[in-house]
């Protein structure tokens, strides 16, 4: 355990070594020099700040404190003139009548004098008191601050000693990368190119599948086999929410080459044609895993996003598989809320829609069959006007041959023997014939 005592207030705490190599883990080269560097000349200012206090106060206090002895000895002094005054005046007043007043006095001036050198002496053995103390307290003091220059002399030690170690370790941690750097280089070279892209995609496929059973258990991760659009992504992840939601979705592309490949390829290549695969298969993300460019800093450094040229684009190396996946997931996940709102607003629309729909089309089929009926109606009605007529027409045949029969009875009636034998003499002598006969 470790004991650090604020110079400030004076508390001490204990840190373990745990917690200590945590504190020490934390800092780097530069920044751990200029932190000693803060932390020396914090306690030198804390060192000179506190001598120049104890100094100040023990100056202070020793003013105070002859301040307040040469006030009670001007007092003593004070009365002591005065007893003088009133002695020498009883001593002028008596001194013819009472001798033996005068040696009365003389004897209590000897023992005022006595007092004053009495004091005198206690005022300076207060004063010798006094700066002992303090010199005593500056001496605690300086031991403090040789105990805190001793601890953190101390804990430069230490810092060196764990600086070190953090070295070395970080030194075997950079050997064994480029050991293993060596080694994929090497399967690199004795690789197709074809195989190289394929061992980058198994890669990335074991890689999810060792936590497909634990964190993604919804998830949907598997190669995109559908070329009907000319191109195709490497493999697609969706997730749905426990309602069925979709609340992510993500295409993926696999790129890498040989060193030995002439022709080297740039990420840039690929996005294009990356952002035209997510769109037709209806994906929210793109994502780039790449090992072209091995020597571009802007892409080893961690995830790159590239939405400032195609919209929600990233590009990542095979290491940051995982954290990219999680953390897309996590960001989605915090806006499923939102979406299924969303959807159960936009379901809500379409329902709307669909009873829109129903009811145009109702009134289009009401319309239709209004128009129609309206149609027959009026077909019905002139058929029955042409009707009408026909029997209008039909009547006043019928009126016309019934006058005509009327005509024809009434001359049937009037017709007679008389009639027929006018301007005929040959029947006329024929129905005379008859009547005679």
């Amino acid at each position: 355990m470790q004991e650090i005592k604020c110079p400030n207030c004076g508390e001490v705490f204990q840190v373990d070594e745990s917690s200590y190599d945590s504190i020490v883990k934390q800092v780097r080269d530069k920044e751990f020099s200029k932190e000693i560097a803060e932390r020396e000349s914090y306690y030198l200012n804390e060192k000179e700040t506190a001598v120049k206090l104890a100094k100040a106060q023990t100056s202070e206090e020793l003013t105070k404190e002859i301040s307040k002895k040469e006030s009670e000895i001007s007092a003593l002094q004070e009365k002591l003139n005065q007893e003088e005054i009133n002695k020498k005046a009883a001593v002028t007043e008596a001194l013819a009548e009472k001798e033996r007043e005068l040696s009365a006095k003389s004897e209590e001036i000897l023992r005022l004098r006595s007092q004053i050198d009495s004091l005198e002496a206690s005022k300076k053995l207060a004063v010798n008191e006094a700066v002992n103390e303090k010199e005593k307290e500056i001496s605690e003091q300086k031991e403090k601050i040789a105990l805190l220059n001793g601890q953190i002399e101390t804990n430069e030690k230490t810092a060196q000693l764990k600086e070190q170690t953090l070295k070395e370790s970080y030194e075997e941690k950079l050997k064994g990368k480029d050991e293993q750097i060596a080694y994929y280089r090497d399967l690199k070279a004795k690789q197709s190119t074809k195989m190289v892209g394929e061992t980058l995609e198994q890669h990335c496929e074991i890689e999810f599948n060792k936590l497909r059973a634990t964190g993604f258990q919804n998830a949907y991760f598997e190669k995109d086999n559908d070329a009907r659009s000319g191109s195709k992504g490497d493999f697609i992840f969706r997730e749905n929410a426990p309602d069925g939601t979709e609340f992510i979705s993500i295409m993926f592309e696999m790129k890498n080459e040989m060193d030995q490949t002439a022709t080297k390829h740039k990420n840039e290549d690929f996005f294009k044609e990356l952002d035209k695969d997510r769109r037709e298969k209806g994906c929210e993300y793109a994502v780039l895993v790449s090992l072209l460019e091995a020597d571009n800093e802007l892409y080893n450094t961690g995830i790159v996003d590239v939405s400032y040229k195609y919209p929600k684009m990233y590009v990542i190396r095979p290491q940051f598989f995982i954290p990219m996946i999680t953390l897309l997931r996590n960001a989605a996940m915090n806006s499923l809320q939102y979406k299924q709102e969303l959807m159960q607003i936009r379901n809500q629309n379409i329902d709307i829609s669909h009873f829109e729909e129903d009811m145009n089309d109702f009134k289009e089929k009401f319309s239709r069959n209004y128009r129609l009926a309206s149609e027959k109606f009026k077909k019905a009605i002139d058929e029955i006007d042409k009707t009408i007529d026909h029997l209008q027409k039909t009547k006043e045949a019928l009126l016309s041959s019934e006058n005509n029969l009327r005509l024809a009875n009434n001359k049937a009636e009037e017709l007679s023997i008389k009639r027929l034998t006018r301007n005929n003499p040959t029947m006329a002598a024929k129905f005379e014939e008859l009547n005679n006969n």
